[in-house]
């Protein structure tokens, strides 16, 4: 399959991009895991947006990247999905690493803390990534605070 991967500012993102983008985040965390929320939270306009595309030119792949300065002195990682037919091809491992070369080369040394699904712990340690000890519902799903360790 071909995949063309993209990392842009919100400035830089065609509206069909962002519209893609969105569409694609309400399908999966809206939609397939009934958790409705309010996605549009304000930090989209201020962030970097990663985005895969298929050989067709669909989004099937975002994740959203918070700059420091957003996040308080510290970079974030969050709205992270993948389409629901691909899941498990090991298409994640990629968005993964794609994010964090461009949040480490981009912003240094600043710590990179993600708001994980529980059942997703053992992903993201893949990664590097171990639980600060903070476990919470969110929108009546388990979560855990996790920091990116080297």
């Amino acid at each position: 399959m071909h995949l063309n991967w993209q990392i842009k500012h919100y400035k830089e993102l065609t509206l069909n991009e962002f519209h893609d983008i969105i569409a694609l985040r309400l399908k999966v965390f809206v939609v397939e895991q009934n958790c409705p929320y309010l996605d549009l939270d304000g930090k989209d306009k201020r962030c970097y947006h990663l985005f895969c595309r298929n050989g067709k030119g669909d989004i099937i792949a975002t994740a959203r990247i918070i700059p420091p300065n957003i996040g308080q002195g510290y970079c974030s990682i969050g709205r992270v999905v993948i389409i629901n037919n691909i899941r498990g091809k090991g298409l994640g491992h990629k968005l993964m690493s794609f994010t964090l070369d461009f949040t480490l080369k981009e912003f240094g040394e600043f710590p990179i803390l993600i708001s994980a699904q529980k059942h997703l712990e053992k992903y993201y340690q893949k990664h590097n990534f171990i639980s600060t000890g903070k476990e919470y519902l969110e929108d009546d799903i388990p979560h855990i605070e996790m920091k990116y360790t080297k």
